[in-house]
């Protein structure tokens, strides 16, 4: 295998691993306050249309991400309204919102199908991107990707050193005990929520804006659900989430790569890679139960209810 196509491959692996990354890195956030939202997949394609639809007819990519990222927030709210204020069941409620999403995302882009637009383009990073293999790897994408890396090293930042993110750490292993030497339970899971809620719609907008600029009925393809398997892979860590992305986002495109090759497989089955990727992942650390509750928010998925 020569070096080109190492790179190249590599240059593909980030791509494609970004959507993933910008959603299960809001996922992190709010699980790790205790709320479980499965409606990712839902947030995804509505943010992918409307940041479409608004990019389409301004002209304005910039104004097609605002409005992805609002999209993605108002879904966000409408799940906290249910699973945070009313205390629904937080499984059922973010099912509901993936179906939700998945029909109104279908209805509202009818008329766009199959049109395009320009989408974000590479930006090179003079010096750095001509660093061998990893250049044009990491300093060579568009600015979504960089704004993606920006975000996960804020995240980790956030949870290792400061004092609002030991208390997001705090909320979602005991809401009760933090309201006993008075934290912001509620609020706290709310502005975690909203925050999961943009990155989704920003993940859906790297998908129409940037990846495959046009808008096409369903084109998340399962990643919100991968994106949520990706959280527990990562064992609830910022920096596995980032290579857990960039692993799914490689076997994502390795059909394409052995296809290249030659490989006599047939390409239906090469590319269910990453999904069974998902399901080996999920299976293996299911094997270690104990491990797993070990690492995960204690009170992930509980409605909380305030004393008195």
């Amino acid at each position: 295998m020569d070096m080109d196509l190492i790179t190249n491959i590599l240059f593909a692996m980030v791509r494609t691993g970004t959507p993933l990354l910008l959603v299960a890195l809001g996922e992190l956030v709010c699980e790790k306050s205790g709320v479980l939202n499965l409606g990712q997949e839902g947030m995804m394609l509505m943010g992918a249309v409307i940041g479409f639809i608004a990019a389409l007819t301004t002209g304005s990519l910039i104004f097609g991400v605002i409005m992805s990222l609002l999209v993605g927030m108002a879904m966000a709210m409408l799940f906290g309204l249910l699973a945070i204020q009313l205390r629904a069941n937080q499984v059922a409620t973010g099912l509901a919102l993936t179906i939700f999403g998945a029909g109104l995302s279908a209805y509202v882009g009818t008329d766009y199908i199959g049109q395009a637009l320009a989408g974000f383009q590479p930006m090179l990073i003079p010096l750095l991107s001509d660093i061998p293999i990893l250049g044009k790897a990491l300093f060579s994408q568009d600015i979504l990707v960089y704004c993606s890396l920006g975000i996960a090293l804020a995240i980790w930042l956030f949870f290792r050193f400061s004092r609002p993110g030991l208390m997001v750490k705090a909320i979602g292993e005991s809401p009760d005990s933090a309201t006993a030497v008075g934290l912001p339970v509620i609020r706290t899971r709310w502005l975690a929520l909203l925050f999961g809620g943009a990155m989704a719609g920003l993940g859906g907008a790297y998908l129409s804006l940037a990846y495959t600029p046009l808008w096409a009925e369903g084109m998340t393809a399962g990643r919100g659900w991968i994106a949520l398997a990706l959280v527990v892979f990562a064992s609830w860590k910022v920096e596995r989430v980032l290579l857990g992305a960039w692993l799914f986002g490689l076997a994502s495109i390795m059909h394409l790569v052995l296809q290249g090759m030659g490989a006599s497989i047939s390409s239906n089955l090469l590319a269910t890679l990453p999904y069974l990727a998902t399901i080996v992942v999920l299976v293996l650390l299911s094997s270690n139960q104990s491990r797993s509750r070990l690492l995960a928010p204690m009170s992930l998925g509980k409605p909380y209810h305030p004393a008195g």
